[in-house]
């Protein structure tokens, strides 16, 4: 197993403290690499998976996002449920004010996917 592999195998969010708690500001992180499998066929899905959030006590680290979005390379999971999955992971760990997931996945079979997950949808859960 090569390094990177090593590392992303070990891949967990991690979170800092936000340095400025007494106010509103909102981060934007692209990553433009995302890949999954098709959880059918197997082949890979490749997406923009965009965040955007206002933190309150906590802001994730970006490193450990990098690998953490990178160990989705080799699973078998729908558009759908990696959006998701990336929002529920987010969330639980940072616990923003406002938290936005995007998945832009590019178009296979003809068919453009976008699934878009935010807290304004979300917050009958808390």
């Amino acid at each position: 197993m090569k390094y990177g592999e090593k590392k992303i195998s070990k891949a967990g969010l991690e979170k800092w403290p936000n340095p400025y708690q007494d106010r509103d500001y909102t981060i934007d992180i692209s990553f433009p690499e995302f890949t999954c499998l098709c959880p059918n066929s197997g082949y890979p899905d490749f997406a923009m998976i965009k965040i955007n959030y206002i933190p309150d006590k906590y802001i994730v680290e970006l490193k450990s996002l990098k690998l953490y979005l990178n160990s989705f390379r080799d699973r078998g999971i729908s558009h759908e449920s990696a959006t998701n999955r990336i929002f529920d992971d987010l969330k639980k760990l940072l616990k923003a004010r406002h938290l936005e997931v995007i998945g832009d996945f590019n178009p296979r079979g003809n068919v453009k996917t976008v699934v878009r997950v935010s807290t304004q949808e979300n917050e009958s859960e808390d």
